[in-house]
């Protein structure tokens, strides 16, 4: 009991650094008063956070600020030396060639050509073989999560709070994959009040972990969309899915909520190569 209330301690140190890193990526980060927001000792703590989390600081704080420049890069116009200088690089010389290395383009070439591109393509009923999509029958799914409001574009800070709070109570020998339910429209609900839990799906016949809220996703059919690339450019696969997609195959929408299960992860994947499910159950 004493070592499982020690290691909840230091996951919750550590989280706070997490949560303080996503609310600051526009501010200088120093590692002592990184240190000090987790209260651990400045000349040690940063050991343990490699040690708990599979990354340095600084991989972290890189990984979020080229992951934010990508969402920025596809949903708007914000000029790429602005959104260079946000995400850390005075010189966008230096940002291009960072943003190249882990994205596979140069930023304005990301702009024009990155995969969203394809979720644009006027001509898509000519070129349906780009798009893995498939129709089949599943089980009842749990998903067992942490709530999440606000922007969906944030909700990774919760998946490092379910994923902190799984290793505590020994709850990842029950997963079937991280997974996350979406409740919410973004295009019709505010910022502020969307709602999703993110967390994982449980393998058949497992019971929750203690502390998550779950979600029943019913069995029937559903339509599966797998989305290679970064997590910013799932906005457009699913405008495709349930636009275009959807409007041609003759097929109606159900009721429940889209869900996305994760086949890897930013911590063992670079952004190109991420794969993201998204179920759309069919009537």
């Amino acid at each position: 009991m004493a070592t499982s209330a020690g290691i909840r301690d230091y996951r919750e140190r550590l989280e706070r650094v997490r949560r303080h890193i996503r609310a600051n990526l526009d501010q200088p980060l120093n590692l002592d008063a990184l240190a000090d927001v987790a209260c651990l000792s400045r000349f040690h703590w940063h050991r343990t956070y490699r040690g708990m989390t599979g990354e340095t600081v600084w991989q972290t704080v890189r990984r979020l600020r080229l992951h934010r420049a990508a969402f920025e890069l596809v949903s708007g116009a914000t000029p790429i030396e602005e959104i260079a200088e946000r995400s850390g690089y005075t010189n966008p010389r230096a940002f291009s060639q960072a943003f190249k290395a882990d994205f596979g383009l140069p930023p304005l070439r990301y702009r024009a050509e990155g995969g969203h591109r394809r979720y644009d393509n006027a001509d898509w009923q000519e070129t349906e073989d780009m798009y893995d999509v498939r129709i089949e029958n599943q089980e009842p799914v749990t998903i067992a999560g942490l709530v999440h409001t606000g922007p969906y574009i944030d909700v990774g800070a919760t998946f490092d709070r379910s994923g902190s709070h799984l290793a505590v109570v020994g709850g990842w020998e029950k997963s079937a994959g991280m997974a996350a339910i979406y409740f919410s429209d973004p295009d019709i609900t505010p910022p502020e009040e969307l709602k999703s839990l993110a967390g994982i799906a449980l393998k058949p016949g497992e019971t929750p972990p203690e502390g998550l809220e779950t979600c029943v996703l019913p069995a029937g059919r559903y339509a599966v969309l797998t989305h290679k690339g970064p997590y910013g450019e799932l906005s457009k696969a699913y405008h495709w899915f349930f636009g275009p997609w959807l409007a041609e195959s003759g097929e109606t929408a159900g009721s429940a909520p889209a869900v996305e299960r994760y086949l890897n992860t930013p911590l063992d994947t670079g952004p190109t190569e991420l794969l993201t499910e998204i179920y759309m159950q069919l009537k």
